[in-house]
């Protein structure tokens, strides 16, 4: 192994014989694409289209939310696909590929309606996350390590062992690597270990503008955002005296606020800040689910929760999953008790 970043030079040779011999590339991420997401097929995308000539195409379940525009808008129009949008040009790019990376998610269920496709593909598979609990035997590759910031970490360490500098990457590429580790350690608040810092310095010595990044990422919402988050916190914040809080973010509150992807980002941290808070969850309505973020402080594990309670999984401190009806409950009314008492089972 290389002694700066573990990466095993048998799977190096592997991913550069991939590489190599694939015309056509497909790009993946999960359901709901942050930053992390994002970032992660920005930059694989920009390094294998402008260092190695690829045909790339960038396919997404849903869209993003708007803060990430700055970096969608560097994938060019026609190779950035959206499941929700074009189901069959999606598809067909997942099952035209030579070769399909797969970023920022541990099991290929996480890829919603692409699923079938993926599974089906005929091209060799190459995961990159940084998540426990890797679905290995989906792929025929496999970069796995949690001991980093974020899945951008993982291919910036990656990249780092064939290019060997950071200022030899395509400016799109070091931009949405950046990007995503923002994102991840909240802005260098999570999740930071010293190879995050020596990624973020290589970076920037690299020519990245991280003051563009946070001005994006962080403070380019709507007004709305703001009444919304008053809002939540003001009627839907609920706290237990064994340190667990929660929001609910319903469909009559979506509408009421005019509310986009991507404005809760970080709602879920807020309660952290009180010393009494150990777990916060946020949940919020789609459709016959509720999609659920979960975050807790070192000590209490958000990732059990999320396993036990909301078929999802993540990291020990920053998980995520689902809520479903009528699997888990009768009706969505029933989701505030179903949180009160999932967590007390947590944290007793």
């Amino acid at each position: 192994m290389n002694e700066a970043f573990g990466i095993p030079k048998d799977k190096l040779s592997k991913l550069e014989e991939i590489i190599d011999s694939a015309g056509r590339i497909a790009v993946l991420s999960h359901m709901n694409p942050d930053g992390d997401a994002v970032g992660s097929c920005a930059a694989v995308a920009s390094f294998l289209s402008e260092v190695r000539g690829k045909d790339v195409t960038v396919v997404l379940p849903n869209a993003p939310g708007a803060p990430l525009d700055f970096i969608t808008k560097r994938i060019p129009k026609e190779k950035l696909l959206i499941h929700g949008e074009d189901p069959e040009a999606a598809v067909k790019a997942i099952g035209e590929a030579d070769a399909i990376f797969v970023l920022d998610l541990n099991r290929l269920d996480r890829v919603s309606g692409e699923e079938d496709a993926l599974r089906s593909a005929k091209a060799p598979k190459v995961l990159i996350d940084h998540h426990l609990g890797p679905e290995v035997e989906a792929f025929d590759l496999v970069f796995s390590k949690a001991e980093v910031s974020s899945a951008c970490e993982l291919i910036f360490q990656i990249l780092m062992e064939i290019v060997g500098d950071a200022k030899k990457l395509p400016p799109t590429c070091a931009y949405a690597l950046m990007c995503g580790m923002t994102t991840d350690s909240n802005n260098f608040a999570n999740s930071v270990f010293p190879s995050t810092l020596r990624m973020a310095s290589a970076l920037l010595e690299a020519g990245v503008d991280r003051d563009e990044i946070v001005e994006s990422v962080f403070n380019s919402y709507r007004i709305n955002r703001i009444r919304l988050l008053g809002h939540m916190l003001d009627n839907c914040l609920q706290t237990t005296p064994e340190g667990a809080a929660w929001m609910i973010l319903t469909q009559e509150i979506k509408e009421r606020f005019d509310f986009r992807d991507g404005e809760t980002e970080g709602f879920v941290n807020i309660p952290l800040t009180s010393k009494d808070i150990r777990l916060s969850l946020f949940l919020t309505e789609e459709d016959d689910r509720f999609r659920v973020s979960v975050r807790s402080r070192k000590g209490t594990s958000a990732r059990e929760i999320a396993s036990r309670f909301f078929h999802g999984g993540g990291h020990e401190n920053a998980s995520g999953g689902r809520l479903l009806i009528p699997e888990d409950i009768p009706s969505k009314s029933d989701a505030g008790a179903y949180v009160e008492k999932a967590t007390k089972e947590c944290l007793k």
